[in-house]
């Protein structure tokens, strides 16, 4: 698996391409980098083309100042796969990476053949609450939690990580950060990751930025790819009832909720995850 850069859009991507076949794309989460999907490439890449890469603002892509938007991280995969000279694709989003496939392929419909999404939203503005108020207190909460991982970076991810996998898979982590859960990966593999290539406290308010533009509840209806919606059943990050939704809303699209999972179901579960994955785009 080796890095690659492409200019896209005034700033380099970084991605790699692991496999062959037909294409799919992987977009990651918030403060995540492509490596995140390290429990999927490999079993995906038996079977397809698998494209991982940094959005900006995230792992080895540029990081610049100046607007980040929903439609511009849209723009810079499409500015991609025209590097790539892929002229159609499936396309898989984590959480942050789902909010950025519904709005790529709202903008680029014939552009993906089936579409993925795992325990993402399709607006940010909960009834009740304003954008601005629910982003800023998002915004706030990893800028207070990146200043005490730069103090004590392995006990920090682990209590942060309490809100992200299930009690159980928790509690595992905890007793043992060098384990190689799946024999893929290990607590210490994703504090390394995540002191290594994680947000600064800017990247943090792009990424809120972007956030403030993600609105596609209303527009779900247009999207006609098949669409498999993967919620996790212990997720607090994002309840399986608010995945759903999306479900509801999508015209031709499937839900499944994985069991005892938190909202890192593709790392907690990813033979499950792979499995529901692998046997919907090849169907």
């Amino acid at each position: 698996m080796f890095d690659s850069f492409a200019d896209v859009n005034g700033v380099k991507i970084c991605y790699d391409v692991n496999g062959k076949g037909y294409p799919v794309v992987l977009v990651h989460g918030f403060g995540d980098r492509k490596e995140h999907w390290r429990a999927q490439v490999g079993e995906l890449s038996k079977h397809f083309e698998v494209i991982r890469l940094d959005n900006r603002g995230a792992g080895k892509s540029d990081r610049p100042d100046g607007d980040y938007t929903m439609e511009i991280f849209a723009d810079d995969i499409k500015s991609l796969l025209d590097e790539l000279e892929i002229k159609k694709t499936h396309i898989i989003g984590h959480s942050l990476g789902g909010m950025i496939v519904l709005n790529f392929t709202l903008k680029y419909p014939k552009t993906i053949n089936k579409m993925v999404l795992i325990n993402t939203i399709a607006s940010v503005t909960p009834p009740g609450i304003s954008p601005d108020q629910g982003i800023e207190w998002y915004i706030n909460n990893a800028i207070k939690d990146l200043k005490v991982r730069q103090k004590d970076p392995l006990n920090s991810f682990i209590e942060g990580a309490k809100k992200s996998y299930s009690k159980e898979f928790w509690n595992q982590m905890k007793e043992n950060p060098k384990k190689k859960f799946h024999n893929i990966w290990s607590v210490e593999d994703l504090v390394e990751e995540k002191t290594t290539y994680g947000p600064t406290e800017r990247d943090i308010y792009h990424l809120g930025e972007a956030l403030r533009t993600h609105d596609t509840y209303e527009r779900l209806h247009e999207i006609k790819n098949k669409t498999l919606v993967l919620a996790a059943d212990k997720d607090k990050t994002v309840p399986k009832a608010i995945v759903q939704r999306i479900h509801e809303k999508l015209p031709n699209s499937k839900f499944i909720v994985i069991e005892n999972a938190g909202h890192q179901s593709i790392l907690e579960y990813p033979h499950i995850i792979n499995q529901h994955i692998i046997k919907f785009l090849k169907k």
